[in-house]
């Protein structure tokens, strides 16, 4: 545990970001295999709406700083591309 005052405030912070991000992060997580369940479903409507929230979830991570842009990008051309794959 921190002994100096500036190093416990900052290990508080760093604990609130932590828990911001990680609310971010999951979320995200959580509708990209919504959208892989309901490619794999074969449901195009729904599948169309689940990729759809899913880029909004990892847009606002990245916007957020929670993950990388580069990051959100690349798993957003992933679950596009496996929405494409299956209802082209």
């Amino acid at each position: 545990m921190a002994n100096i005052k500036s190093a416990e405030k900052r290990a508080r912070q760093n604990f609130k970001r932590y828990e911001r991000n990680r609310i971010m992060r999951v979320t995200a997580r959580t509708h990209i295999k919504q959208a892989r369940a309901a490619i794999a479903a074969g449901d195009a409507e729904a599948a169309k709406d689940a990729v759809a929230k899913a880029e909004v979830a990892l847009d606002r991570a990245a916007s957020k700083g929670a993950i990388h842009g580069n990051n959100a990008s690349r798993r957003k051309g992933r679950i596009k591309l496996a929405y494409n794959k299956a209802f082209a």
